[in-house]
């Protein structure tokens, strides 16, 4: 069964760079983990110009790109996917966790990242963030993890699994 934990924070709280670090941990203990990425931006995964582009172009609204070693869908959509679609997409075979950056106001378990040296205050907590991440104590009945100690984060998110 999947289990799934976000990883919130403001823009240039880190987010991306401590999924970077923590999938090799993650993997390591034996778990397969997914990540979905949210982006305010229009994304593109593939480049102009290259076959599976210029079947978008020419009206698919799914290709999908495959070769020996993975494959991608890619799909157009007239309008946002809800997050549960976007779930239902992972294999639960091949997915332990998924963790997902960004879609803070999802109700799902989250691990909130905030940096003494930004400009935002600490972010309201809301009843799904199950530990906060930072770089200077923080007030909390939360657990407060070293954001700069990636062993340490990994080790309370397979322990966090362990009891969910």
């Amino acid at each position: 069964m999947m289990s799934f934990l976000g990883i919130t924070g403001y823009s240039g709280s880190g987010k991306t760079t401590l999924l970077e670090k923590l999938l090799p941990k993650l993997t390591a203990l034996g778990l397969r983990v997914a990540v979905i990425k949210h982006s305010h931006h229009n994304a593109q995964v593939d480049k102009p110009g290259k076959d599976s582009w210029r079947m978008k172009e020419a009206g698919a609204s799914q290709v999908i790109m495959a070769c020996d070693q993975r494959w991608a869908l890619m799909t157009e959509t007239p309008e946002p996917v809800s997050f549960a679609y976007l779930i239902q997409q992972f294999d639960p075979q091949l997915t332990d966790l998924v963790l997902i950056e960004g879609f803070k106001q999802e109700p799902i378990p989250k691990i909130l990242l905030h940096r003494k040296d930004m400009d935002k205050p600490l972010p309201e907590q809301d009843n799904h963030v199950i530990a906060i991440a930072s770089d200077y104590p923080v007030d909390t009945d939360k657990p407060l993890l070293d954001i700069n100690h990636i062993d340490q984060i990994a080790d309370f998110i397979w322990h966090y699994l362990g009891k969910h």
